[in-house]
């Protein structure tokens, strides 16, 4: 993870905003802490209690998930940096507190993990080099999640036809059928025609069960604490604006499912090549903010908390901006707009039931494929570490997670893993045990 006093800065100014949106309970980034802050909110909760259930539901996240893929991309990522925030946030007893601590830790993340990642470029047996191998499967793995969703929600005939289109069209953009000003990657073009027969399916089984049964409108469930997150506007404006400049400037990737393209991206030989590699990644961000937007915007409405990140939107928009300027703007452009319209979005949510279950099951597909995409990646990781010993090592790891109830979630476990496996694959060299 490269060093300079910009990316210093800007991290330090995105981590203090977003401890600040803890801080006034306008947003926070943990799923699981947002249906909570009314309580603290409303004063039915002390900070110390808060910031303690923060804490717990964080911390194995931070641990894992946060550190070990800014470990082997170089790229920071929301785990890392906002859910530390949320604690701090909720934890602080003022908001100049709250600012500090924000602050301090963004400077601490970019400072201390550069020289993390520095001293292990140290070891004699290259580890990080070596996670580059993780994210060899997650492209391919990830571009078949709409399959997977349409099975779990239609039903295997569906999944079968629609996995069989999907092929097609992987076959015909990989043997080169398409005009040769066009330049698409084959998961690209996966991932598109599966969500969309995702889509057409949900659809129809909508219009079928309104004319069916008839849709009863009434009012919407989504009308409440809504002032509470239009009050935090300005500061909406202000994250977006720079969420979207530290993406576009390289240094953060906002989800797994696009940490690993664009590390290949950002470290392409070739131009077009990185340049279809970060489209690919906007693709795969816009698709899984689309799969994201029920559980955010009903949780947002219920409790009048928000996301730190909204709706995600304002990833792929940073990925894809030509310069940071304009990724600025398009990105508090962006988050302003989502929270404008969020009551709307409410509405139409209740008048597609099919939609938003296709929303839960997009979720629950990610979630399996990357866990699976890492778990290869990883052992692809391991074995050029140390070969079949590394294999040995990370084995042993995966299985003891496995055995004891997996205290760290499987889509963490496997790159920390490969992380853990290559340090011990270095204690095993020096103690004489190892020869790479």
């Amino acid at each position: 993870m490269d060093f300079s006093i910009l990316k210093l800065i800007l991290v330090a100014l995105t981590t203090t905003a977003t401890a600040l949106l803890s801080y006034y309970g306008r947003a926070v980034f943990h799923d699981g802490l947002r249906p909570l802050m009314p309580e603290l909110i409303e004063g039915r909760m002390k900070r110390p209690e808060m910031s303690s259930i923060a804490f717990g539901l964080s911390v194995g996240f931070i641990a894992s998930v946060g550190i070990s893929f800014t470990l082997s991309t170089g790229l920071l990522n929301p785990w890392l940096l906002f859910l530390p925030t949320d604690i701090l946030g909720v934890f602080a007893g003022s908001a100049w507190l709250a600012a500090v601590l924000g602050c301090a830790w963004g400077v601490a993340v970019v400072s201390g993990l550069t020289v993390v990642q520095s001293f292990f470029t140290l070891f004699p047996v290259d580890f990080i080099g070596a996670l580059g191998q993780l994210s060899s499967p997650v492209l391919a793995g990830f571009a078949l999640f709409p399959v997977l969703a349409i099975i779990y929600q239609f039903g295997w005939k569906k999944g079968v036809f629609s996995a069989a289109i999907v092929l097609l069209v992987r076959t015909f953009i990989a043997q080169g059928f398409l005009p040769k000003d066009i330049s698409l990657l084959p998961e690209a073009g996966e991932l598109f025609i599966g969500t969309i027969l995702l889509v057409i399916f949900a659809l129809w089984q909508d219009r079928k069960s309104k004319a069916d049964e008839g849709v009863d409108e009434g009012e919407s469930l989504f009308e409440e604490r809504t002032t509470r997150i239009y009050k935090g506007l300005p500061f909406f404006a202000i994250v977006g604006a720079l969420v979207a400049v530290i993406a576009n400037l390289h240094y953060f990737a906002g989800s797994e499912v696009s940490v690993y393209t664009l590390h290949d991206a950002y470290t392409a030989k070739s131009a077009s090549h990185s340049s279809s590699l970060v489209h690919q990644a906007a693709l795969a961000d816009f698709l899984r903010a689309i799969g994201f937007i029920p559980l955010i915007a009903t949780t947002a409405l219920t409790t009048g908390v928000y996301g730190v990140l909204g709706l995600t939107f304002v990833l792929p928009i940073g990925y894809i901006m030509p310069n940071p300027i304009l990724a600025a703007l398009a990105g508090a452009a962006m988050l302003s707009l989502e929270v404008l319209v969020l009551s709307r979005l409410g509405k139409v949510l209740e008048r597609f039931p099919a939609l938003r279950e296709a929303s839960d099951n997009i979720r629950t597909s990610i979630s399996m494929v990357m866990e699976i995409a890492l778990l290869i990646g990883s052992v692809l990781a391991v074995i050029k570490m140390g070969d079949f010993t590394g294999f040995t090592i990370f084995a042993i790891l995966y299985f003891i997670n496995e055995a004891t109830g997996r205290p760290i979630i499987r889509l963490a476990v496997a790159p920390l893993g490969a992380i853990v496996t290559g340090i011990l694959l270095n204690i095993l060299y020096f103690l004489h045990l190892f020869t790479p």
